[in-house]
Order: structure tokens, then sequence, then C-alpha cells
């Protein structure tokens, strides 16, 4: 490549990073500054930071004082410790499941596994809008109304079909001859799976994990419509049935306090993420 070509390249890459880090530094901005300065101030800069928007989200007490108007106890701390055990344990289930429905399908390839593959990608597609009804009945049937859990399940199934699809590419073309000569030597297919297929796959679940940690947090609807009990929701639930009139900046604050864990777990695994979807599109997907 030539020098004029490596500038272009820069050039690019600085434009996209611009492009993707810059939601990051406003939400950063407007949560740093004071009501009068988020009215007069500017929108790209804040002149006088100051962390009371942060600190009232931790605030103890039933209700504060903002004008003329009291504003209601915000329960941040249970908000942010239900998104927690929901996404962690959405992701726990979504890979438990779909390891071995990814395995079965594509070492073990039962009779007209290909176009099984193809219809859990193409249920993907289809709209979360026109699946309320059927969701609820199943959340009512369960016994999961106005629970963490439900969104669990809810959250697990949405990302379960392109999970199972993503590893079950991986799996199905990755050589045989790996698996067959830990067989060969008295494994069992569980302790190959185990000890070899596992550790061979470990960019691919990372994948994965991130593509349903994308599909848990970027989540407003489905949290609202489940959860009504506010100390059961989650921070975008939460955040959502606040008063933006009156809590704005709180309220950004709130977001870019749960937006940090899920930026920094994305950074740490950024490569393991784009090599786990080069693997399994190389191998097939």
């Amino acid at each position: 490549m030539s020098v004029r070509g490596r500038w272009r390249h820069a050039l690019l890459l600085s434009v996209i990073a611009l492009y993707s880090l810059f939601p990051i530094y406003f939400i950063t901005v407007q949560s740093l500054k004071t009501p009068e300065e988020d009215v007069f101030g500017s929108p790209l800069w804040v002149a006088d930071p100051t962390f009371e928007n942060y600190t009232e989200l931790f605030e103890s007490g039933e209700a504060r004082v903002r004008g003329y108007a009291i504003l209601p106890k915000v329960p941040f701390v249970i908000w942010l410790a239900n998104s927690a055990v929901v996404l962690a344990a959405s992701v726990v289930l979504t890979l438990a499941c779909a390891v071995p429905a990814a395995y079965a399908l594509g070492r073990l390839r039962p009779p007209g596994w290909r176009w099984w593959r193809r219809v859990l990608f193409a249920t993907y597609v289809i709209p979360q809008t026109i699946l309320f009804i059927p969701m609820y009945q199943v959340v009512l049937a369960f016994g999961l109304d106005d629970s963490p859990a439900a969104l669990v399940v809810i959250y697990s199934a949405m990302a379960l079909p392109f999970c199972v699809w993503l590893l079950s590419a991986y799996y199905a073309n990755l050589p045989r001859e790996i698996e067959e000569s830990a067989l060969v030597e008295g494994a069992t297919r569980l302790g190959a799976f185990r000890r070899i297929m596992l550790p061979m796959s470990r960019n691919v679940l990372v994948a994965s994990g991130l593509f349903t940690l994308g599909t848990v947090g970027q989540d407003f609807m489905l949290a609202s419509v489940f959860l009504l009990d506010r100390y059961k929701q989650t921070v975008a639930a939460g955040l959502g049935v606040m008063d933006v009139s009156l809590e704005e900046l709180v309220a950004v604050a709130g977001v870019n306090m749960a937006a940090i864990p899920v930026v920094i777990l994305c950074a740490l695994f950024a490569r393991g993420y784009v090599r786990g979807l080069t693997a399994a599109m190389l191998e097939g997907a």
C-alpha cells in the first residue's frame, strides 16, 4: 500500500472512530451539566462540570425537591442489580442451550440439519411486536408475570436462534480428525467435546455472548411491558418511566452509568468477538 493509501485508510478509520465515539462523548457531557448550563450552555462541551446528577442517582431518602417540584426516590442501585442479574442469567442460559444444540446440528448432523439451521436463522427476522400477546400468555402460564425471570427466558429465546446458527456453522466445518483422535485415545464424545471442542470454539462463544449482551442491553420495550413493579425493573425500564422534563440530566447520567460496564466488556472482548465471527464465517456460516 502506498503512503497516500495509508493516509486515506487512517483518515477513514479516524472518521469511523469519531462517529462511533461521539454519542458516548455527548451523553457524558450532558450528564456533567447543571440544569442552568443545560439550557444556556453549549451542547458540545461543559464549562462547569458537576457530578450532582450522578450523586442524585444514589441518594437515600424518599423524595427530593427541585424548585417547586418534589421528585420521587429513584431506586437506581436496585435497577443496576436487576439489570446485572438479567444480563448474566440471559447470557448463561443462552450459551447453555446454544452450545449443545449447535453441536448436535453441526457435528451429529441429523436429517435435514441444513434446513433446521436456515429455519433458525429465519426466525430471527420476525418482528418482536407481533409476539407480545403469545409471549405474555407464555409468561402468565409459567407464573412469571412481573418477574425478571420472564425477561431472562424471553431474551434467551430471542438470542438463541442466531447463536445456534453461528456455532453450528463453526462446528460443522471443523476437521473431524481432531475429535476422532481423542475418541481413538479412549475419550468419550462428551469428554472430547469438553476438552477439545469447547476450547477451540472460545472466540465463537465470545461472539455469541456479546451478541446476547447486545440483545439484552438495548431492550427497553419488553422490559417496560413485563416489569411493572419499579423495584423489579431494569435500568432501561426504570429510566424510561422517569419524568424527563424534570429529571432529564439525571436520566442521562443513569444511561451513562448503565452503558459504561457494557462498553468496557465489549472493549475487552472486541478482538475475540471479531475472531469468533470471522472463524464462523470462514467455516461456512
